[in-house]
């Protein structure tokens, strides 16, 4: 079987830095992997060539065993993936079904695009009113419609920058049982978070990020623990493991 997504000697530069520095990387259909590492190892970057939105300068992508080439955020969710930031591009003034609607090929009227968020909310414990107004939600809410609008494009991989960071520990065991439904259902997922503890509950494998390259992965049990993994020790100790859900 195919990686769902490999990268090869991906690597980007910019004006005296190098973000990314040959990065190889593999992800497993149904996979929960994630992508650790201090501010500036080079995530976000990588995230966003996957996404569409940065092109490396060298290095290629393959999705599903064929050759990936998007350009565009649009261009990537066609191809079947989807990106959750960490902060929301949510218009506070529009409903929840018109602001799904903006991240969609047009064609769906808003009676179809309601009932598709309700259906999709009812099965992934993602349940939000399609006719509330956005900014009368709760910020695990508005997750929840960030999620519902990357869903509406059925992708085979989702990128969730820091998806925990706004929310309450009730709402995060929500989002535990959503995300482990979709890697039930074959999607990949990658993770990126400075919550130790839920990396540790979540994730099936880590990847290390540090000045641009990955430096260490293996299984969270491997990384976490094992004594030969100074990267990861030295990153534990510089990030405050969060409370306990």
């Amino acid at each position: 079987m195919h990686p769902r997504l490999s990268l090869k000697n991906i690597t980007k530069r910019y004006p005296g830095i190098v973000a990314n520095d040959g990065i190889n990387m593999d992800i497993a259909p149904g996979e929960v992997l994630a992508v650790l590492g201090e501010n500036g190892a080079g995530k976000s970057t990588l995230m966003k060539i996957i996404y569409g939105s940065v092109r490396p300068d060298e290095g290629s992508l393959e999705f599903d065993g064929r050759p990936l080439d998007v350009s565009s955020p649009a261009e990537a969710r066609a191809s079947g993936i989807a990106m959750v930031h960490q902060h929301f591009a949510l218009f506070d003034t529009l409903t929840v079904a018109e602001n799904v609607a903006l991240g969609l090929p047009p064609g769906r009227s808003t009676a179809e695009i309601s009932e598709e968020v309700k259906t999709l909310g009812e099965k992934y414990g993602l349940e939000v009113d399609p006719a509330a107004v956005v900014y009368e939600l709760s910020m695990g809410e508005r997750q929840r419609v960030e999620i519902i609008r990357a869903l509406m494009t059925n992708p085979k991989l989702l990128i969730l920058d820091e998806p925990t960071s706004v929310l309450v520990p009730q709402a995060v065991r929500k989002l535990f049982v959503t995300l482990h439904r979709l890697a039930e259902e074959g999607v990949s997922i990658l993770f990126i978070s400075h919550n130790l503890h839920v990396v540790r509950k979540l994730c099936t494998r880590v990847a290390v990020m540090e000045k641009g390259r990955i430096v260490e992965t293996g299984p969270v049990d491997q990384i976490f623990f094992h004594p030969q993994a100074p990267y990861t020790q030295r990153l534990i100790a510089a990030i405050p493991t969060r409370r306990k859900l």
